[in-house]
């Protein structure tokens, strides 16, 4: 697989490179036909590495190597990632096209996605924030930033959080259901709020949170990608103000009611949670690798704890949407129900 050349200038000596490393194995896709006496290809450590299996037994061995386990059973257990008989080499296309859009962000991914479940689940948010961070400075980003110019918008200065307390539990609400309940940084802050305001009830009630509108989430506010001028501070911000840390701290206290769609930080965030009802209908996506980067909001820590590594980088690169019949499942979500 070979990066796509831009015709000049940095991007282009920065695609050349990324070129170089693909032929070299040290990125781009590399795929194992798991059929019998199936060897893994010896590659460097940023290449997504992916196993096949198309027919009969699954195979055994040493398959901790790969990144990402496909299936032609669609019934395929973790952590394979059943895509049925049909959809293989579709799959595959899939994969192709999005480590080839973007390579580094692609071995990126997988790079962090490999040591999150090794580490305390706090340590894995650094991790991912740090990553996140670096890639805000690539090509890849600026490309697809280039491409989709930010639009400068005022401030309406409308809340974004809703929290009412009723006798039996805390309900928070996202409420920017205009913008489709899109992350920005006043929601995001709010929602930390909110979370704290939880943890340090003196009550400890059940929390309840949903979204407003006809989707929880749309995922992080596009406008504002990139937009910060300090990324070691952006850093900074990002660890100290992570509503997912806060999701997790919450345990068993916490519900989570996913309606219409969970984008991005509209699943990443969820999934910290002790339990996730989906509506029927809702289409779950990481979209963060097609834009150069990788989920920012805590979806490297949150989900590979409920689905494993393996689906959590099919979903993190290949961008593929996930329906809510098979997020429950996998595990992504706890069972369907009505939406809020």
């Amino acid at each position: 697989m070979t990066a796509a050349r831009p015709a000049n200038g940095t991007a282009a000596a920065a695609a050349g490179v990324l070129a170089d490393l693909v032929d070299l194995g040290g990125a781009g896709l590399v795929v194992t036909e798991l059929a019998p006496g199936w060897t893994a290809p010896a590659v460097g450590p940023g290449a997504v590495r992916v196993g096949v299996h198309r027919s009969r037994a699954r195979p055994a061995g040493d398959l901790e190597r790969f990144d990402i386990l496909l299936s032609a059973d669609a019934q395929a257990p973790r952590p394979w990632v059943g895509v049925g008989a049909e959809g293989v080499d579709a799959a595959l296309a899939r994969l192709a096209a999005a480590v080839d859009a973007q390579p580094a962000a692609a071995a990126v991914a997988a790079q962090v996605l490999r040591m999150s479940l090794t580490l305390p689940f706090d340590q894995a948010l650094v991790l991912e924030s740090l990553a996140y961070s670096m890639l805000l400075a690539s090509e890849g980003f600026a490309g697809w930033r280039a491409a989709n110019p930010a639009r400068l918008r005022a401030d309406d200065g409308r809340p974004r959080v809703q929290v009412a307390e009723t006798e039996s539990r805390l309900v928070i609400r996202l409420d920017r259901a205009e913008a489709r309940n899109a992350f920005d940084a006043r929601m995001r802050d709010a929602l930390v709020e909110a979370f704290e305001f939880a943890l340090a009830h003196p009550d400890a009630p059940p929390v309840e949170l949903s979204g407003l509108g006809p989707v929880f989430s749309a995922g992080g506010d596009l406008d504002e990608f990139g937009r910060a001028d300090d990324a070691g501070l952006a850093h900074l911000i990002r660890t100290l103000r992570a509503p997912a840390r806060l999701a997790r701290a919450l345990g068993p206290r916490l519900a989570v009611r996913v309606h219409g769609a969970g984008i991005g930080a509209g699943i990443e965030v969820p999934a910290a949670a002790a339990r996730v009802t989906l509506a029927p209908g809702t289409v779950l996506r990481l979209p963060e690798v097609a834009m150069g980067l990788i989920p920012g909001a805590g979806g490297t820590a949150t989900i590979p704890r409920r689905i494993g590594r393996r689906r959590a980088a099919w979903m993190a690169i290949s961008g593929a949407e996930v329906d809510a019949a098979t997020a429950v499942s996998w595990g992504l979500a706890d069972a369907l129900g009505p939406g809020p």
